[in-house]
């Protein structure tokens, strides 16, 4: 199986193309950024394909990270993932932008719990965490820094993620052990096409995880709309 994946939830532009039989990706690209992202996914998404080979008709599946991150980025990636599998046509299927953080750390034998974090601004984080045995331990929610260590437990903690020095800060002044392992502001592509894999179209449907209501108001005939990562 081939899958295609892409990512413009968070401060990135990135795409890779994964064959289930392979370790590594056949191609990808990433680029930071933190606005620009529709301008750059359709001709990133294409060069990422012709270096595959095969072409879009190889493709038997697409995965996009539907959030927690920016609206707008969850959903132009959306945008982008559905009109292609339609076009190739292959099923499609979300990944969570908090699990692919977190995917990479999970496969390492560990103790405690492993958290990912995404800033969310406002001193509160985007935030889920796992047991040494890949058992959720804490659904994605949107908490202060306290209230999020206290979701936590006692740990010990390895962290990732942007936000993930905002709750090292707190669990160090409450006495506990965190690592940071990465701030990383965006997933590794390829662990967004593994998770893809592992997925199915019924119960990770490609749907935007919205963690909170978006900051918009009407201004006569205009909308105003949060800055992306809001």
């Amino acid at each position: 199986m081939r899958i295609l994946a892409i990512d413009t939830a968070l401060p990135a532009v990135s795409a890779c193309v994964l064959d289930h039989d392979v370790a590594e990706p056949l191609s990808r690209e990433s680029q930071p950024m933190e606005r620009g992202h529709a301008e750059a996914l359709l001709p990133l998404i294409e060069r990422v394909v012709a270096a595959a080979g095969g072409g879009f008709s190889s493709l038997q599946r697409v995965a996009v990270t539907v959030g927690p991150g920016s609206f707008t980025g969850i959903r132009i990636g959306l945008a982008a993932g559905q009109a292609i599998a339609l076009a190739a046509p292959a099923p499609i299927v979300g990944v969570s932008t908090l699990a692919a953080l977190a995917a990479p750390l999970i496969l390492e034998p560990f103790e405690g719990v492993v958290a990912a974090a995404i800033d969310a601004r406002h001193g509160q984080v985007y935030v889920t965490a796992y047991g040494p045995d890949g058992r959720t331990l804490l659904s994605p929610r949107r908490a202060g820094a306290h209230e999020a260590l206290r979701a936590l437990g006692v740990g010990p903690l390895r962290l990732v993620g942007s936000g993930a020095r905002m709750l090292a800060n707190e669990a160090r002044a409450n006495g506990l052990t965190a690592e940071i392992v990465s701030e990383a502001a965006a997933p590794d592509i390829a662990f967004v096409a593994r998770l893809g894999f592992a997925a199915s179209p019924e119960t990770a449907p490609a749907r935007p995880l919205y963690l909170k209501a978006p900051d918009v108001k009407p201004l006569g005939r205009e909308i105003v709309e949060a800055p992306a990562g809001a």
